[in-house]
């Protein structure tokens, strides 16, 4: 996005393990080093998960473009429910660039988490709303089901991927397999 013409990148937003996934630790805001952007942060000591207040500013569209596990333990997912609940209060459109769910979309295992705040120690992390251990969902999918069933009121819009099917797991995709996190 940095070098499409037309598009204006103005800052960006850093989930756990950082704009690259190879950070273990608070991720700091800084500058990017490939593009001089102000990198703002969503998870470090203390932190909400949530935009800082005024980091929105100028800001007429958010992309969110992560790649999921498949398992509600993986923070992006919450991340990207609290980004878009800022940006619905803010009049700021959301567009996620949807991904493979790794582990096919159709399985789901697992007990279901409790409802957020619940019985949880605050900022965990984990699970946006009720869900089983692995969800069977892709982050788009989790995106339209965020919006829709915690009436989020997002102007949002899900690119869909060309080609995926529920039963692919990562290696049916021919794509190459780029680690999020360190873990």
């Amino acid at each position: 996005l940095h070098k499409a013409p037309g598009v204006t990148l103005v800052s960006l937003f850093s989930p756990e393990h950082g704009i690259r996934g190879v950070l273990d630790a608070d991720v700091p805001a800084d500058k990017d080093d490939e593009t001089g952007l102000t990198v703002h942060s969503l998870f470090y000591k203390g932190s909400t998960g949530r935009p800082q207040e005024g980091s929105l500013a100028g800001i007429d569209t958010l992309v969110i473009d992560l790649q999921d596990i498949g398992a509600r333990f993986y923070t992006y997912q919450l991340a990207m429910g609290y980004v878009m609940e800022e940006a619905a209060k803010k009049k700021i459109g959301v567009v996620v660039l949807d991904r493979p769910n790794p582990v096919n979309g159709w399985q789901i295992e697992g007990p279901m988490s409790p409802e957020p705040g619940a019985g949880q120690t605050p900022n965990t992390f984990i699970a946006y709303m009720p869900m089983p251990i692995r969800h069977g969902m892709t982050m788009g999918e989790l995106a339209r089901l965020y919006n829709e069933e915690r009436k989020l009121g997002a102007d949002l819009t899900v690119v869909a991927m060309d080609g995926w099917q529920r039963d692919y797991w990562y290696d049916d995709t021919g794509l190459t397999w780029v680690n999020p996190s360190p873990n």
